[in-house]
């Protein structure tokens, strides 16, 4: 397997320049997977609370779709505008500000008075979270390449699919323990995490004179190569099925009809940890097998299938199960989309593809509560979950049709 770019002196490849991202000391890995899992914190802390939070504000239950989406709006228009700054003016000095952010309106959120100051709180909380994600796959995609980028994209997606399963235990754990406000004061991990960034990575600045607008023209050139395209739209309705199919209804689910607590809603939202985990930090290995379209089909099989396992179940064990397909599908989804835009972005261009990417997954985030949430106001959560499976199937049809995987990354990228 080659080494990390910058270790040709060590045996591995010659590193390849370009202006955005210098080759420089290589970030750890572990600080990586450390703004993975700070970025997902917004909504997963916040989903097994739902119920209290709005019990507490005596609001109904449309109103979870508008508290979950308020978090992801931002992102929809500051995601790309962030990956544009990043190829412009370095990681470092973009990545440590949105930190900061999301830390500090993350205890505004915790501390809020009314359901109205914490919509509020939760927008300004989403400009700082609307980065992470993106800029930590941006991280990756400068030091390493071809089957090392595809190894290390898949575990970073291993410890963002960890970080969907287990942020709800622990919210639920210390809503049930504490009450939601103290669950939600973990949100202030983005202020020691600014601080360690800005520590930890390279000072590297673009040598790129090019002029703002000359950097957009060229960034939406990237933008509109078909594989970069299909995977926008592919991306917008996994995260309408995982933020309004999942982690909106499946809560509300949970407690209309089977009378779980926070800490039992929790644990459920935790159990596609183990097949997404598996499946995406191997996806290195599995991919040396089976083709990135035949994975991509197969997950969106496992998404139809699971969606209607949980509106059709009686029993716990039922819902166990389907949740396991779900991150089945999930643990191949964002790690596969990530990796296709990675490698069909120009070099100097990854931070604005990926963060457009970013942008759409974050349109994904808040149409799906919203959606949900509507749709809530108008039927029963299993009426919610049978529409998640006819959005599960047009996800399914855009695989099967389209051109993600069809035509492979350049050998020498390969390689």
């Amino acid at each position: 397997m080659p080494g990390p770019v910058g270790e040709a002196g060590r045996g591995a490849d010659p590193p390849t320049t370009h202006p955005a991202a210098p080759v420089s000391r290589r970030p750890p890995r572990l600080l990586i997977f450390a703004i993975t899992v700070t970025g997902i914190l917004n909504n997963t802390l916040l989903g097994p609370s739902i119920p209290d939070i709005l019990d507490d504000f005596g609001a109904g239950a449309s109103a979870a779709g508008l508290v979950v989406a308020a978090g992801s709006l931002p992102g929809i228009v500051v995601a790309p505008v962030i990956g544009l700054l990043a190829d412009r003016y370095g990681r470092r000095i973009v990545l440590t500000p949105c930190l900061a952010t999301f830390g500090t309106f993350g205890l505004a959120t915790a501390l809020a008075p009314t359901l109205e100051v914490m919509i509020a709180t939760r927008l300004l909380q989403g400009f700082g979270t609307a980065g992470l994600i993106n800029l930590a796959v941006v991280l990756i995609s400068d030091h390493w390449d071809g089957d090392a980028r595809t190894a290390l994209i898949g575990r970073n997606a291993a410890v963002l699919t960890l970080g969907l399963a287990l942020a709800p235990a622990l919210g639920g754990l210390v809503s049930d323990a504490l009450g939601w406000r103290a669950a939600l004061l973990l949100y202030a991990i983005g202020l020691p995490m600014s601080a360690l960034v800005w520590r930890v990575l390279d000072a590297d600045r673009p040598t790129s004179q090019e002029t703002v607008g000359e950097q957009v023209r060229a960034a939406r050139t990237a933008v509109g190569n078909p594989v970069v395209k299909a995977s926008l739209g592919s991306g917008i309705l996994v995260f309408v099925l995982i933020f309004g199919g999942f982690l909106t209804t499946f809560p509300v689910h949970l407690e209309e009809v089977f009378g779980l607590s926070a800490s039992a809603r929790g644990l459920l939202i935790a159990v596609p940890a183990a097949t997404a985990s598996l499946i995406a930090f191997n996806l290195g290995r599995i991919r040396a097998r089976w083709s990135m379209r035949a994975l991509l089909i197969a997950a969106g099989v496992a998404y139809v299938t699971a969606f209607a396992g949980i509106a059709s179940a009686g029993t716990i064990v039922v819902i166990v199960v389907a949740c396991m397909l779900y991150g089945l599908g999930e643990g191949v989804f964002i790690p596969s989309l990530q990796d296709a835009v990675a490698g069909a972005a120009p070099p100097d261009r990854r931070g604005a593809v990926l963060a457009v990417w970013v942008g759409a997954a974050r349109l994904g985030q808040t149409l799906g509560p919203l959606l949900a949430g509507g749709a809530l106001a108008l039927t029963s959560t299993t009426g919610v979950f049978v529409l998640g499976v006819g959005v599960a199937l047009i996800l399914l049809a855009a695989q099967v049709l389209g051109p993600i995987g069809r035509s492979p990354e350049p050998a020498a990228a390969r390689r």
